[in-house]
């Protein structure tokens, strides 16, 4: 469904620590993923998704990201190209990666911290975009303007790991009901299991249908992946597809 090529030096440009080698054997023991008090899929996941489902997330539009959004329709204006969206890209390592490898799209990196994308490494790739925005209202922008994507891709999202902090969860949040709305395919990658196990709950519940299984990353496509893998810690993706 979705692929990414690329060379290793190009990760390395973000961390020297990236080599050649194949990392092909792990720890049997991997490390701690992360601290939680949650031992399994949150048990009131789909009362909380239908809830928002049947009750549509309005939040204004923050100033900056309106602006970003503006911006990227500025840069549709004359472009068929398919649209692929990067949320939470973070340094937009991952962004870069993308539009190596889908030459003929246009893909686009949004995350809300300016610190983060002034990390990022320039690629030779001239098909990408980089916006500081907030990724639910920049979802919202999305649809209410008319336009789909070719895929979505969420790498490992910021995971809440508390039981109390479930609806900071991209599938806890109020505006998750959006995703489906967007079409195109659809990736979520993630360290935590449970993560993994609810937010395939989640999307059956709104209309998107994929799998989700543990995956070995032929190069790493952020930073995050890079650090985890090293760490011996299993990976988990899921995979589905938006009809609308």
């Amino acid at each position: 469904m979705l692929s990414v090529w690329t060379r290793q030096d190009q990760v390395a440009g973000y961390d020297g620590k990236v080599t050649n080698t194949p990392q092909t054997n792990q720890p049997a023991q991997a490390a701690t993923v992360l601290s939680t008090d949650q031992l399994g899929p949150y048990p009131d996941l789909a009362k909380i998704v239908l809830r928002h489902q049947d009750n549509p997330w309005r939040k204004p539009c923050p100033a900056h990201t309106r602006d970003a959004f503006e911006q990227l329709q500025k840069r549709l204006k004359g472009d068929n190209r398919p649209l692929i969206l990067d949320s939470f890209c973070g340094t937009g390592m991952s962004t870069a990666l993308i539009a190596v490898a889908h030459p003929d799209a246009l893909v686009v990196g949004i995350d809300q911290s300016p610190h983060r994308l002034a990390k990022h490494q320039p690629s030779d790739a001239q098909n990408y975009l980089l916006l500081r925005a907030e990724a639910e209202p920049f979802w919202l922008c999305l649809v209410e303007a008319g336009i789909t994507l070719h895929s979505h891709w969420l790498l490992y999202p910021n995971p809440w790991p508390k039981t109390s902090q479930f609806k900071r969860r991209v599938h806890g949040h109020g505006a998750f009901p959006v995703l489906s709305r967007m079409g195109g395919a659809l990736e979520l990658r993630t360290n935590w299991e449970i993560y993994a196990q609810e937010f395939a709950q989640a999307t059956g519940l709104i209309g998107i249908h994929g799998q989700t299984a543990s995956f070995t990353p032929n190069t790493p496509m952020t930073l995050f992946e890079q650090k985890y893998w090293d760490r011996g810690q299993k990976l988990w993706r899921f995979r589905g597809k938006c009809v609308i």
